[in-house]
């Protein structure tokens, strides 16, 4: 269960980032309400993650789940700009990520 409560507060990661960008600075209510809403909600399901989950897995998978879907989000929602180096990151933090469950 608390890899399920992980992955999802990795994903509320990636919703309240991108509702932030969208808030433009906070003065836009509906994206501002949202990413305190997801926020929030992100940061309870980490807690419950890390009952049980160590804090050296639980915080990395977690941030790194932000930091890929942002990426995603980035690039294909938003047409920020894509380049080898970048996708080269991503998929290096997704090994990580992958490294950090299996070992």
């Amino acid at each position: 269960m608390s890899w399920i409560y992980l992955v999802s507060a990795g994903l509320l990661e990636v919703v309240w980032a991108y509702f932030m960008k969208q808030s433009e600075g906070f003065t836009r209510p509906v994206p501002t309400l949202i990413t305190i809403v997801a926020m929030i909600a992100s940061f309870g399901l980490l807690a419950l993650a890390m009952r049980t989950l160590p804090l050296s897995t639980a915080y990395t998978v977690w941030t790194g789940i932000g930091a890929v879907g942002a990426f995603l989000i980035g690039t294909f929602v938003l047409g920020e700009p894509i380049n080898a180096m970048r996708i080269a990151a991503a998929v290096l933090i997704t090994a990580g990520l992958v490294m950090m469950k299996v070992y």
